[in-house]
């Protein structure tokens, strides 16, 4: 059975409106829910609330989105960009049931912190996952990746979009929607 929707998060910066998160909503062959994160929504523009209070956002949106499509939570993809997508991966790490993850710039580590890695939680990631990241995103290197993603006991689809950085340029919107639809369709 293929998924039912895809829960769709923001990166620390954006909101639900990131171009992206759009672009993947008109995209993808499946209903997509853009949220906010509780910051965003009171239309604060400092840091992002502690991952605890975006956790517990996530799992809300992702049980209102699977009551409304009349689904199991199971049969959804949650995903988002850079710390919505890792969010989303802590989230499904603490037993939110997904069919699948979508990891968009995953943020490793702080910029030239590689010893700050954010990855105590990939031995719980037991969903297929995608992750797509720029080859020069200063969050993690190709090599950093490729060794700590061998920590996930899932399987792992690793896309690499060339010479880009965190933030890819627009001209990647449609790999990176390719990208993504392939693997939902893979689900």
């Amino acid at each position: 059975m293929s998924p039912a929707g895809f829960l769709v998060t923001h990166g620390a910066g954006s909101d639900r409106n990131h171009r992206l998160s759009l672009a993947l909503e008109g995209a993808l062959p499946l209903p997509v829910r853009r949220m906010d994160f509780p910051y965003r929504k009171i239309g604060r523009k400092g840091p992002p609330d502690r991952a605890p209070k975006l956790i517990a956002e996530i799992v809300m949106e992702a049980e209102a989105f699977a009551a409304e499509l009349g689904v199991d939570g199971a049969d959804l993809v949650l995903g988002g960009r850079s710390m919505g997508g890792r969010m989303c991966s802590m989230a499904v790490a603490e037993g939110l049931p997904a069919c699948g993850l979508v990891m968009l710039s995953y943020p490793l580590h702080p910029p030239k912190k590689p010893e700050n890695l954010r990855t105590e939680h990939f031995p719980s990631l037991r969903v297929p996952s995608l992750f797509v990241n720029g080859d020069r995103d200063p969050f993690g290197t190709p090599e950093e990746m490729d060794r700590e993603l061998a920590a996930i006991p899932g399987p792992v689809t690793m896309h690499w979009l060339e010479g880009q950085r965190h933030d890819p340029k627009p001209t990647f919107d449609d790999e990176i929607i390719e990208v993504v639809g392939q693997f939902v369709r893979s689900l």
